[in-house]
């Protein structure tokens, strides 16, 4: 089983780690809730609860006359398409098949499709997964072991699942000239909000530092050919898409963002949002290096990949402004508590730059 999807050559690339800039669509009324469900076999519907996590996407835990299940409103599906997010669900189906912990939708009743359409909107409805998250601080060494054999597991089944990628002629990186001129505005923008508060004032800060390491670091931008290999990926692995039972992984989530991506940056990307202190930013090394070189040990990438990696991530995270932008440009204040972190990782970063590219690659 094959899923296809186009990548172009030599594409600018946003961090995958990020969410679209956007606003997120209205809740589903209860009774298009109860008309989506009589598609599948699960009976009348009974309750239905928002779950909370995440910054896009509508989920529900509703519970039917069958049992519990997690249905989920796809708020990005007028720009992903129902062929495409039938295309995810193909491949999340075959990933199980492999044994993996992945758990793809449930059928329509009348056909085996997985996606309903109802009022202008996407559905699909999964078995419900019990589990909780976690965050990559609270994981044993064994556990960060088994993380980074579990997504180079994900990553060499992709390559049996979808279909055979072409490594393209190379991946623009970010101006770091363009970068100034964006970081001025936003620090402009920051002085002036009102009500100005003390998320502004720490802006304004960060803003003033990140534009002197952009001009400190301008001349390490990577080149078009320094990107590790692509291939197929999750597209958003990180903690809040992995549910933990126990000391397991019981499931993998949220697989909107498949697809083809210099493989070895998203296991640094991953790395950087799980393993991560939550208030400061700042790595735990230890747990990055024990999960690092059991991604590597599966084959999915060499220590020359993932080297090649951290400079790349690196370099996109100096030159990253979305959760800025959506705070002063859009007026979206969603990602206004992952700042503070964010941006103390950026600077722990570039002054630890050797210390964490020998945590990934040795």
């Amino acid at each position: 089983m094959t899923f296809s999807q186009t990548l172009a050559c030599a594409p600018a690339r946003p961090d995958l780690s990020a969410p679209p800039i956007g606003t997120l669509s209205p809740p589903v009324p209860h009774a298009a809730l109860a008309e989506v469900l009589r598609r599948y076999r699960v009976g009348r519907l009974l309750t239905a609860e928002p779950v909370a996590e995440g910054l896009l996407n509508r989920g529900y835990r509703v519970t039917t006359e069958a049992g519990t299940y997690f249905l989920k409103c796809y708020v990005d599906a007028a720009t992903a398409g129902r062929e495409a997010v039938t295309g995810h669900h193909r491949a999340m189906a075959a990933l199980a098949a492999l044994g993996l912990p992945v758990m793809p939708p449930l059928a329509l009743a009348e056909r085996a499709c997985t996606v309903a359409a109802f009022g202008g909107r996407l559905f699909a409805l999964f078995p419900w997964v019990d589990g909780r998250h976690r965050h990559g601080t609270e994981l044993s060494v064994p556990q960060c072991d088994d993380l980074g054999t579990l997504l180079g597991r994900l990553h060499g089944a992709l390559d049996d699942v979808c279909a055979p990628t072409e490594q393209p002629l190379g991946y623009r990186s970010a101006d770091p000239l363009d970068s100034s001129t964006l970081a001025r505005e936003l620090r402009s923008h920051a002085g002036d909000h009102r009500p100005y508060d003390e998320l502004d004032a720490l802006v304004v800060r960060r803003l003033t530092e990140r534009l002197e390491l952009l001009a400190e670091h301008a001349h390490r931008r990577p080149a078009p050919r320094t990107a590790p290999p692509t291939g197929w990926t999750h597209g958003d692995f990180h903690g809040l898409n992995l549910l933990h039972d126990g000391d397991r992984i019981s499931a993998v989530l949220d697989w909107d963002k498949l697809g083809p991506q210099p493989r070895a940056e998203e296991a640094v990307r991953a790395a950087t949002l799980v393993f991560n202190d939550r208030a400061t930013g700042v790595l735990d090394l230890v747990r990055v290096r024990h999960y690092s070189q059991s991604y590597r040990a599966t084959g999915a990438a060499t220590a020359e990949h993932l080297a090649a990696a951290v400079h790349r991530v690196w370099w996109e995270r100096l030159n990253d402004f979305w959760m800025l932008q959506w705070r002063y440009q859009r007026g979206d204040h969603r990602a206004d508590p992952l700042y503070p972190a964010s941006a103390g990782q950026l600077a722990w970063w570039c002054q630890e730059y050797e210390q964490v590219l020998d945590a990934f690659a040795n």
